[in-house]
């Protein structure tokens, strides 16, 4: 059902799509880095998402809640540390737009923002808390879950020595986070409000994956056997399949109920599938 939906509001929205967002949002990284660095209360004072502020009328921390300065300070660790982890991020989200599409990456990444304020409303609400100091925190930990169900096995060197597999460091970021919940469940009425937040923070993950029923369809393995076997096959055989999507190589033999559509803007016969022929770029020649 969620697949389906999905399907629908790509072919229906797919134009709008942000090609790339990843660079978008480092740029904003740095962005909110230099305010840490040189001048770090204008981001308490203007941008922070702080709800007593955004009744007041500052409804633009609404969006500027975003520029959060994770780098405060100019010593070499530090600036190493959030060197790696924007690097780290915009090869994860690289990594998922390429997999999924444009328009499915960038409808998990601004859903996750979405529930990020939600969730700093809720708490807002009901634990009468005003400021809910987060920017791309809670977004990231759902991108890094998605690229850990997607390429369970790629590797990471931890502390630069030790590989460690992708779905080990997703099930730690899971446990760290199920630790978290447990904690503020047990501190009382209050810690249920912070409780409820992080998970709300999390739901763009449970929803796109959990209530999906053909996720693994698009895993990493799936594709990786796919690739293989075209290799493996030769190329003199004849393609059994009516429709082939120039930019995924999915046939209506693999998937029967995908829908197939020529471009009238690319030059010469290109046909794409309805996962990209809204988001994929026209050829010229």
């Amino acid at each position: 059902m969620a697949q389906n939906w999905l399907d629908k509001a790509e072919r229906k929205f797919g134009r709008y799509c942000i090609h790339g967002l990843m660079k978008y949002i480092v740029a904003i990284e740095l962005v909110g880095a230099v305010i840490g660095v040189f001048n770090p209360e204008l981001y308490i004072y203007w941008f922070s998402l702080d709800f007593s502020a955004i009744a007041r009328g500052q409804v633009w921390r609404l969006i500027t809640f975003i520029f959060f300065p994770e780098l405060t300070s100019l010593d070499p660790v530090s600036i190493l540390l959030f060197a790696i982890q924007v690097y780290l991020y915009y090869m994860i989200g690289n990594s998922l737009e390429n997999m999924w599409g444009s328009f499915r990456f960038t409808l998990y990444y601004i859903s996750g923002l979405v529930l990020s304020v939600l969730a700093g409303f809720i708490l807002y609400i009901f634990a009468h808390v005003s400021l809910w100091p987060v920017g791309f925190e809670y977004v990231n930990q759902a991108l890094f879950l998605a690229f850990a169900t997607i390429f369970p096995d790629i590797e990471f060197l931890l502390f630069f020595i030790l590989p460690v597999k992708a779905k080990w460091l997703g099930i730690l970021y899971a446990v760290m986070m199920g630790f978290d919940v447990i904690t503020y469940l047990r501190s009382g009425s209050a810690g249920l409000t912070f409780a409820v937040a992080i998970v709300i923070s999390m739901l763009n993950f449970l929803i796109f994956f959990l209530s999906s029923r053909d996720y693994k369809k698009h895993s990493y393995r799936e594709h990786k056997r796919k690739a293989e076997f075209r290799k493996n096959t030769s190329e003199k055989v004849v393609a059994l399949y009516r429709h082939r999507c120039a930019i995924c190589g999915r046939t209506d033999r693999d998937y029967p109920d995908l829908e197939f559509r020529y471009c009238s803007k690319c030059d010469g016969n290109y046909e794409y599938c309805a996962d990209h022929i809204f988001t994929h770029e026209h050829v010229h020649r």
